[in-house]
């Protein structure tokens, strides 16, 4: 069987607002808190569990997407006046020219969690 990552844990100071958040921004449900855990279910092999902790540690996630998935991204990004960018270290600067694929962006939420998303096409 090969390695598949099943799920991770996203720090933030409140778990459900980051859950919410994430999931809003990618076009995903949030059914509320499980146990200490808000879950967001990416897809049938990831689920991303938001945890509450007091002073987190940013976390870089990275997700492949087609192109149709990318629109609605950056769509919902700016429709709701979300900084994004092109660079790592400019998440806001409001581009897509990503290095590493035809298009792809940054944006972070409150606990400093840096998401990336790139486009195949």
């Amino acid at each position: 069987m090969p390695i598949t990552l099943n799920h991770t844990i996203v720090p933030a100071v409140d778990h459900e607002a980051a859950a919410r958040f994430f999931a809003s921004v990618m076009g995903l449900e949030y059914n509320g808190p499980d146990r200490h855990f808000a879950p967001v279910r990416v897809n049938d092999s990831l689920t991303l569990d938001f945890m509450r902790v007091e002073n987190p540690d940013g976390h870089h996630l990275a997700f492949d997407v087609d192109a149709s998935t990318f629109d609605g991204i950056l769509e919902r990004l700016r429709a709701a006046g979300i900084p994004y960018g092109s660079d790592p270290n400019e998440p806001d600067n409001g581009r897509i020219d990503h290095p590493l694929c035809p298009r792809g962006l940054y944006f972070a939420d409150d606990a400093h969690n840096l998401y990336e998303v790139m486009a195949s096409g």
